[in-house]
């Protein structure tokens, strides 16, 4: 019995052991892990603010830094003249040259329609009628009582009844309707019988005898506009060439796009066009400006825009030395500026400085000025 004691004692203490040693292993590797996690994030740390600096300084922080190295470039450019026929590209459509929404300002039963779809009229024909009984009677009646007025009644009561005869006589013209002008009808949208409300639309009469095209032109180009002028344009509906247009009517105030372009809105107007052309068809074109213009340009990086928006420009002297000239120049696109005014000609000589630092300073001074490799050309300055 006291065998079996001392051989129960020994298994417990021996489990005992191994608990031990198995809790003083896992504790060894938590410890472990901190410390990895713990250098890991010194290490990301560290790193962070080495590149930080590197960033902000230009170098690492055991490195000395580096001095500014700065270069003046210089380079010269000539003013120079380009004489040139300006070209304004259009497109549009075509609409009639006057077009009338024929109307009744009176209510009533139609009884007339004088015309159809497709027929030409001339200015003052009468189109529509709708019953006009009642305002006939009413100038009727009104001409009895003015002749009785003329027997036994006053000055004031003739003048009464004509004001009165008058206002019934308009009430009976406005149950017809009449061309405006000399055109064809584009479409009838009532019948004999309908009945019609006063103001609506009973037809449409257009004037095809000449078409118009509503054309937006840049506020840059409108310099190059006036009445008068042509315009060759192109349908696809026509076959035949190019058709004459006329710059007929330029407004007064422009409009400014959802682009921010400043535009006006020209009409051009087409005299006896083919009868293939119909309203709505679109057309390609352009107004060419008559002779050459003749302008003197410099380029747009010879310039430096100081103080106030004053604009200068270095020109160089016979002697070798410069002089700041003030200019006033537009802007054309593509790096060039017109000159509008400024003690400058053609064949003046302009100096154009840009500053390069460091590595773009190095390689203009190893290189003999050119541009480092991959790098732009001149920008403005």
């Amino acid at each position: 019995m006291k065998n079996h004691e001392n051989t129960q004692e020994r298994e417990m203490n021996t489990e005992n052991q191994v608990r031990n040693q198995l809790k003083k292993k896992l504790r060894n590797q938590r410890i472990r892990r901190t410390i990895i996690w713990v250098v890991v994030i010194v290490l990301l740390f560290g790193g962070f603010q080495v590149y930080s600096f590197y960033r902000a300084n230009g170098h690492f922080p055991w490195a000395e830094p580096k001095a500014v190295v700065t270069a003046i470039k210089e380079t010269e450019v000539k003013v120079y003249e380009s004489s040139f026929t300006t070209t304004i590209d259009l497109s549009g459509y075509v609409e009639p040259f006057d077009i009338q929404n024929v109307i009744l300002r009176t209510t009533g039963t139609v009884t007339d329609v004088f015309v159809k779809e497709g027929d030409s009229v001339k200015k003052g024909d009468v189109l529509i009628a709708i019953d006009n009984r009642n305002q006939l009677y009413d100038v009727a009646s009104i001409k009895a009582e003015i002749d009785k007025a003329l027997l036994s009644g006053s000055e004031r009561d003739l003048e009464l009844l004509q004001l009165k005869l008058k206002s019934a006589t308009n009430k009976l013209d406005y149950t017809q309707a009449y061309a405006n002008f000399d055109g064809v009808i584009a479409s009838v949208k009532v019948s004999e019988g309908d009945y019609f409300d006063a103001g609506s639309s009973a037809m449409t009469l257009i004037d095809r005898s000449k078409l118009k095209a509503t054309v937006e032109i840049d506020e840059i180009d409108m310099q190059y506009v006036k009445i008068g002028q042509t315009a060759d344009l192109i349908f696809d509906s026509y076959s035949m060439g190019t058709l004459v247009g006329e710059v007929t009517y330029i407004p007064m105030i422009g409009k400014y796009t959802s682009q921010g372009i400043g535009v006006m809105e020209v009409e051009i107007t087409i005299d006896n066009p083919p009868a293939t052309i119909a309203p709505g068809y679109t057309f390609e074109g352009t107004i060419a400006n008559e002779g050459e213009t003749v302008l003197t340009l410099l380029p747009q990086n010879a310039l430096t825009v100081g103080r106030g928006g004053v604009t200068t420009v270095s020109k160089k002297l016979p002697d070798g030395t410069t002089k700041s000239v003030v200019v006033t120049v537009k802007y054309l696109g593509e790096g060039i500026s017109q000159l509008l005014a400024g003690d400058l000609k053609v064949g003046d000589t302009l100096i154009v400085r840009r500053t390069d630092t460091n590595a773009s300073a190095f390689a203009a001074m190893t290189n003999g000025g050119a541009p480092p490799a991959g790098g732009g050309g001149m920008g403005r300055f």
